[in-house]
């Protein structure tokens, strides 16, 4: 089992050691990382990586960079050579790129994987993801969100976590994870067997590009303010992904040092500018402002559940590196700040997860087989001495002593709603949103409401399933999301206005929903449902989509 980090601008895969620690896999190159960017060379070729980003300025139309940022957006496509491509095809490429080229040091195929996602990604983005890993050939085992990946590669799951007297040394951790394109923050418990995530927030359009971005301009002004008869490097395709990979780089150097000089080159024309660090923080000083604002609504929401202290604050994300981060982190909220492996976190904690996962599989298929386990129960519901023996029988699989089994199993992972969901319902005469389940509900979550038929004999009822579309709920259609549309057939004829159907809508710990329903005439058999989310692709256009890669793969190797 691996666990793989599919970023918005990087990307890597992670395994558990001989160690029994997790690791990065490196790639052919040694290198830990992948960028996350496809170039479509020609309508059959394609690059990804480093050597699609060196060579995306010859071909700036053709590269396609943040793709994670369109995740859960049916809509659009990245057309190249005249093909069109979805989010979840495009990611499919990097995945794939990723596997490919960490293939000799992955010590097993790479073959089933946990993918992170944003904790704020809703069901669309969850879909879309796990898309795109079997796009790639992959088996998703799971999505787990990239705060709970990076606190269980911190190890605050570890059994050994105890005061001096013995006790559980519990802590609350504010993970603050800047990525390349987006941006997360999730207030999580973390006590010996426990990680439990409170309160999250986040910005899908926020994250290290626009610190780029930001720099990009200020140099663009520079250069024009040099030489005003030059055309503007950011009006030409070329020179924009130019000066982009140049702003990139003098952010980096500025993480190190005090102050660094950029050359921009375009037109025939070139400038050395030099920009010091302070210069860099009060450009973008809104968007660190952002981040705060974000930070303190988590805050605010984990108060409202009862958590009234942060112990410390986890810095994940490379663009965490920046010193502005921890400095403003430390300013405001009075709590020590720790850089926790930024780029690698993520990816290593998806894989301690997907040997957890692997681990219960076999310990639950183990007490099932000898009838001592309820195919479908949990495994803590087992008895103590029948697990124990089932742990010590998996032990030697895993080179794991029995009490390291029994404690991984041990372990519990919750999670919360990203956002609220709910459905468009009449009320009082006009269409309204009705909230089921609530941003920060503890997950698995399953709410049972009850409406009413608008018609008598009505045998078909659609249901318009809707996603929080602003920070907080509103009732008003217009602000927020319909993801999905249920069509409820098989009414019996004969049954007035306003007679009951009753919805369940259902989220697991993955954080995708489903949704059943049950009308008054037939309780004994819930009705038939046929969903079709905005991101979801047709069945057509998904053979489609598999039929192009696989043929790009074949091409490209």
């Amino acid at each position: 089992m691996y666990g793989i980090d599919l970023g918005t601008t990087y990307s890597c895969l992670a395994g558990i050691g001989t160690s029994g620690q997790p690791e990065i896999i490196p790639m052919l190159n040694e290198v830990a990382t992948l960028p996350s960017v496809v170039l479509f060379v020609g309508p059959n070729d394609y690059l990804t990586g480093e050597p699609a980003r060196v060579q995306a300025r010859a071909l700036p139309e053709d590269v396609c960079t943040l793709v994670k940022r369109r995740m859960g957006d049916g809509d659009w496509r990245f057309v190249s050579h005249g093909k069109a491509w979805s989010a979840p095809a495009v990611s499919s490429l990097i995945l794939k790129a990723l596997v490919n080229d960490t293939a000799l040091a992955a010590p097993t195929p790479v073959h089933d994987v946990v993918i992170t996602v944003p904790a704020y990604f809703g069901d669309e983005e969850r879909r879309s993801t796990k898309l795109a890993g079997e796009y790639a050939g992959l088996t998703v085992v799971d999505v787990i969100s990239e705060p709970i990946a990076a606190a269980l590669s911190y190890g605050f799951a570890r059994i050994d976590r105890t005061t001096t007297e013995g006790a559980a040394n519990e802590e609350v951790a504010l993970v603050y994870d800047l990525g390349g394109g987006t941006f997360d923050v999730t207030v999580v418990e973390l006590a010996e067997k426990r990680v439990a995530v409170v309160s999250i927030d986040g910005d899908h359009e926020l994250g290290g590009a626009d610190w780029d971005e930001k720099l990009a301009i200020h140099l663009s002004h520079a250069f024009t303010k040099a030489h005003p008869d030059a055309e503007d490097p950011l009006d030409d395709s070329a020179g924009s992904q130019a000066l982009i990979l140049a702003a990139e780089n003098a952010k980096r150097n500025l993480t190190r040092r005090p102050q660094t000089t950029v050359k921009v080159a375009h037109d025939g024309r070139e400038v050395d500018v030099t920009v010091t660090r302070e210069e860099f923080e009060t450009l973008t000083r809104s968007l660190l402002d952002r981040t705060m604002e974000l930070t303190k609504q988590a805050i605010e929401a984990a108060r409202k559940r009862g958590v009234q202290k942060i112990d410390r604050v986890l810095l994940v994300g490379g663009s965490s590196r920046m010193p502005a981060v921890a400095e403003r982190l430390a300013a405001e909220l009075g709590v020590p700040t720790q850089l926790a492996d930024p780029d690698l976190a993520v990816a290593k904690g998806a894989a301690v997860y997907g040997q957890k996962k692997a681990i219960e599989r076999l310990v639950v298929r183990d007490l099932v087989t000898r009838g001592q386990l309820i195919d479908g129960a949990e495994v803590g519901s087992a008895a103590p001495g029948a697990l124990d023996a089932a742990c010590a029988r998996i032990a030697s699989a895993f080179d794991m002593t029995p009490e390291q089994v029994r404690r991984t199993v041990e372990i519990q992972v919750l999670n919360v709603c990203s956002r609220g969901f709910g459905v468009l319902a009449i009320g009082r005469g006009d269409l309204e949103a009705v909230f089921l389940v609530h941003r920060n509900d503890r997950l698995p979550v399953a709410v049972r409401r009850s409406f009413g038929t608008v018609r008598d004999n009505q045998d078909v009822v659609t249901v318009r399933i809707i996603e929080q579309g602003g920070g907080v709920e509103s009732t008003d259609p217009l602000v927020n999301k319909i993801i999905a549309e249920a069509s409820i057939t098989g009414i019996p004829h004969g049954y007035p206005a306003g007679s009951e159907i009753e919805i369940t809508l259902a989220m697991g710990f993955d954080g995708i929903l489903t949704l059943s329903a049950v009308h008054e005439g037939m309780r004994d058999r819930p009705l038939q449902i046929q969903i079709e989310t905005s991101a979801a692709l047709s069945q057509a256009e998904v053979a489609r989509e598999r039929a192009q890669v696989a043929n790009m793969w074949r091409k490209s190797s």
